[in-house]
């Protein structure tokens, strides 16, 4: 990639990504925060996997896990019916979810200067 001046670019970048384990299961990570943000935005699981591009199926076991991770569920669902259905995020999962995206926030602040260093020591010829 060449610059406005003309001068050859790296074409690289470090994205540090955090996963909370419990056990074998990735408690929170990236696309569960996002789906947890999607979820409080729509108000419901079924949209906010659309908006995300992903199946019901797989949100639903997302939100299964997350559920399944912490003492009290981040997501409660109400079925369908006459009185519609819908989900939102509890407070319990307002609380994970700014507290990951706050641990997100520290880590890249933290990485800045060694990422930075490191995209200088990619290749050139990409």
């Amino acid at each position: 990639m060449v610059n406005k001046d003309g001068k050859q670019e790296r074409a690289g970048r470090i994205d540090v990504k955090l996963r909370l384990m419990h056990g074998d299961e990735i408690a929170m990570g990236p696309g569960k925060a996002d789906l947890l943000d999607a979820i409080g935005r729509t108000g419901s699981i079924s949209a906010a996997a659309r908006a995300m591009g992903m199946s019901y199926r797989r949100a639903w076991l997302l939100v299964d896990v997350m559920n399944n991770s912490f003492g009290v569920p981040l997501v409660r669902s109400a079925a369908g019916g006459s009185q519609g259905g819908g989900a939102g995020v509890t407070e319990m999962g307002r609380e994970v979810l700014t507290r990951y995206r706050a641990m997100q926030a520290a880590a890249a602040q933290a990485a800045a200067d060694h990422a930075a260093a490191l995209v200088q020591l990619l290749r050139c010829d990409n």
